[in-house]
């Protein structure tokens, strides 16, 4: 059998309820009915069945550039919509690669400094 994705984790210092609220909120999915703001792990499910974000209580904190990341389409808002939603419930913009034709993507740091790129979606 192959082998399926089931977590997608996250380390992070601070308490992973936290992040996972932030990212809970962002994404606009719940988290784990069981999880609390203390736990050492807390969980974000994907409806569709996907892969679930896990945040785990590491030791050590983030000290270089993420090697993988997440490029985010938004559905039901423009690109600035989203970067201004974000940036409200605690991400911090890093780079704005807009290109002049609306192309490109905006990169943003979640409260732990995890890097995510908002990109252009439907609405532009």
């Amino acid at each position: 059998m192959p082998l399926s994705i089931r977590h997608i984790t996250f380390d992070c210092t601070g308490d992973p309820y936290d992040l996972g609220l932030f990212w809970s909120r962002l994404l606009e999915r719940p988290l784990a009915d069981d999880d609390k703001p203390g736990d050492p792990e807390a969980i974000l499910a994907d409806p569709g069945g996907g892969p679930t974000l896990l945040f785990v209580r590491v030791p050590e904190g983030k000290s270089v550039k993420n090697r993988i990341h997440f490029d985010l389409e938004p559905k039901g808002r423009t690109r600035a919509e989203e970067v201004e939603r974000a940036l409200a419930l605690g991400a911090r913009q890093l780079f704005d690669r807009t290109r002049p034709d609306g192309g490109g993507w905006v990169v943003l740091a979640d409260p732990e400094g995890n890097e995510f790129c908002v990109e252009r979606g439907e609405l532009g």
